[in-house]
């Protein structure tokens, strides 16, 4: 029960960024990313695709 709920919410957060990419009303890397991070538990797709988007987003520096 709690895979399916995990797939299904997975499912419809990463169904409402990737609107989002198309809308300029909806955020749709605040939906795209959480989607994926719920899909990636259960599906290697979503692990590989997530951990592109680590590699793409900037790292933060620490300056001292």
């Amino acid at each position: 029960m709690k895979r399916w709920l995990r797939v299904m919410a997975g499912g419809a957060l990463l169904l409402v960024g990737l609107l989002g990419w198309a809308l300029p009303i909806i955020p749709g890397w605040l939906f795209v990313i959480p989607g994926l991070m719920l899909l990636a538990r259960e599906f290697h797709w979503a692990r590989r695709l997530l951990e592109w988007f680590k590699s793409r987003l900037p790292k933060k520096t620490v300056q001292d």
